[in-house]
């Protein structure tokens, strides 16, 4: 396997170029997939508070042979603990649950505007960090008012923001805005989900051009727009095939077809972060 690159956020912490989603992954079945991807060779785990896991990772990076400081292991603040204590007690139990001293990546879920307590639960994850719980803390479906306003208050800018992408969805605006900021873009449904990406002809072509799978093609497309793709499987094939993206390039013009296809209600569910909120 051609070695995966890896990108130094804005506050140095390193991350490699592709990380595993655990969404739906729990319970014994649950930690094979996760303990099946570690020895596959992903070093990103990408977990959250709501997707009642985190047992389930902790157990699988005990029973994996990589050492904890190899892994780069992410988690979630969800929406119903954004006051300042509720959050500092969650990302504790966070770590209690996981059986860490400490989580690489930190995010909050959703900013659940209409709650207006985002920049408190901000504030409580730049002092976890401070205090070692995290060493990194950023953002997950912040749009570019939302991104402002943390910075403007606290001074702190998230190292990552990770929102719906995938080429049906391409967030060309909050890319660039992410970008212009140093701001790492996480994707999650990077494949997409619950549509029909994954028959899509143009891309289907240009699989067939590189002799690579349509998710291989989508997964280089995410690398190339200096994105860090999050894909889900739980067979080891599947696995093993998401890492094989590094040993192609994917023309301008292949990228540019790519583009293209993104349109303007190409989010799989329903949830803009303007209105959407997250329990």
């Amino acid at each position: 396997m051609t070695a995966i690159p890896e990108i130094t956020l804005n506050d140095g912490l390193t991350l490699p170029a592709i990380g595993f989603g655990t969404y739906k992954l729990n319970g014994a079945a649950g930690v094979n997939s996760i303990v099946s991807a570690i020895d596959t060779g992903y070093r990103l785990l990408d977990s959250a508070f709501n997707y009642e896991n985190e047992g389930a990772l902790g157990e699988a990076i005990r029973r994996s042979s990589v050492p904890r400081e190899q892994l780069r292991i992410t988690s979630k603040l969800p929406g119903r603990h954004h006051s300042y204590d509720e959050a500092l007690t969650t990302i504790q139990e966070s770590l209690y649950r996981a059986g860490l001293d400490y989580y690489d990546l930190y995010l909050i879920h959703w900013p659940n505007p209409s709650k207006d307590l985002y920049v408190e639960a901000w504030k409580a994850l730049i002092d976890a960090k401070k205090w070692g719980l995290i060493r990194s803390i950023g953002v997950c479906n912040f749009l570019p008012e939302h991104l402002e306003r943390i910075i403007d208050e606290t001074g702190v800018t998230p190292s990552v923001n990770q929102v719906e992408l995938h080429p049906y969805f391409s967030q060309e605006k909050q890319r660039a805005w992410d970008q212009e900021h140093g701001i790492l873009t996480e994707s999650w449904s990077p494949l997409g989900r619950a549509n029909n990406l994954l028959q899509d002809q143009a891309i289907l072509k240009i699989a067939e051009n590189h002799h690579k799978s349509i998710p291989q093609i989508i997964l280089r497309w995410h690398f190339q727009l200096g994105a860090l793709p999050l894909p889900k499987s739980s067979s080891p094939k599947r696995q093993a095939e998401n890492l094989f993206v590094f040993d192609f390039e994917l023309s301008e013009s292949e990228m540019q077809t790519i583009a293209s296809l993104s349109r303007p209600d190409g989010r799989t569910f329903d949830q803009d972060p303007a209105r959407y909120e997250e329990f």
